[in-house]
């Protein structure tokens, strides 16, 4: 009797998921058809903005690890200077560096630091308003991605540094926005500075950010995803207006298991990254 429950139990929860992801698929077709008629304008100005302030295409594609471990390419506004400016400004700071007396390796990793010196500064202001990341309404309309889910992570660095159960993250669609990209918006920055800013990002953050996507993986529904759009907006808004210091979202309090008004430092947040990591490697 009591597998026959579980069975029936199970039953339910599988239909009850299947219905949730055609409901938020429409939702997510429809939200990104009226959001980019609506924001056609704002497009007109990333686009202009881009072609005024630096040299190479509107759009920056990058490879991009999708649902089941199935790669695609997703779309961004170009924010970063190509080719030969690139490295003119590289060696410009690394010059700047040694007349200091400091040493530097200069950038050019998977992942972007606050001050790298690749960004242009209209595309500064791109990425900060989190406009860079609007071509990626296109990449909902064609099915690769959902408004709300765990951001899409570089395809080697999930081959090189997942484990098992971290691919979990990878059971839903990718999106715009989670937990983990709020926390990275907020707090994650701090961390990400200078020219070791891959390595900060792989052995601090990107543990703490997979706990809290698996929370939203394991809890997604519509209501969540609604309120999770509505802090986005909110983070974003207050970030324009100058708001430098924000309280850490719910989903990290429930994975650090910690009081709601208890603040952590950067050194506390690298200290659970590494237990996450070792077990990781054991479970993984």
């Amino acid at each position: 009797m009591k597998a026959a429950g579980g069975d029936v139990k199970g039953g339910r929860q599988r239909r009850a998921q299947k219905r949730y992801g055609n409901v938020k698929r429409c939702l997510d077709a429809a939200a990104a058809l009226g959001a980019l008629l609506a924001l056609f304008p704002v497009f007109l100005f990333a686009a202009a903005g881009i072609s005024l302030s630096s040299e190479g295409p509107i759009l920056f594609r990058a490879e991009r690890m999708g649902k089941g471990g199935v790669p695609f390419i997703m779309y961004k506004f170009r924010t970063m200077e190509e080719g030969t400016r690139t490295e003119k400004g590289r060696r410009k700071k690394e010059a700047g560096a040694e007349g200091a007396g400091r040493k530097e390796t200069g950038h050019g990793g998977r992942i972007t630091s606050a001050d790298d010196p690749r960004v242009f500064p209209f595309g500064g202001f791109l990425r900060k308003a989190k406009i860079d990341e609007l071509p990626q309404l296109v990449n909902i309309l064609k099915g690769d991605m959902a408004v709300i889910g765990p951001r899409p992570e570089d395809v080697s660095i999930v081959k090189a540094h997942y484990t098992r159960r971290q691919m979990h993250t990878l059971d839903v669609l990718p999106g715009l926005a989670a937990p983990g990209s709020l926390f990275l918006y907020t707090h994650g920055e701090a961390l990400l500075k200078g020219s070791h800013a891959e390595q900060a990002y792989i052995e601090r953050l990107l543990p703490v950010k997979l706990e809290m996507d698996l929370y939203y993986v394991r809890h997604a529904s519509l209501r969540y995803d609604a309120g999770l759009i509505l802090r986005t907006m909110a983070v974003i808004a207050a970030r324009m207006c100058g708001v430098k210091r924000f309280g850490y979202p719910a989903e990290y309090r429930v994975v650090r298991g910690c009081q709601e008004k208890k603040r952590q430092t950067p050194e506390d947040i690298q200290a659970y990254a590494c237990r996450k990591r070792c077990q990781g490697d054991k479970t993984g």
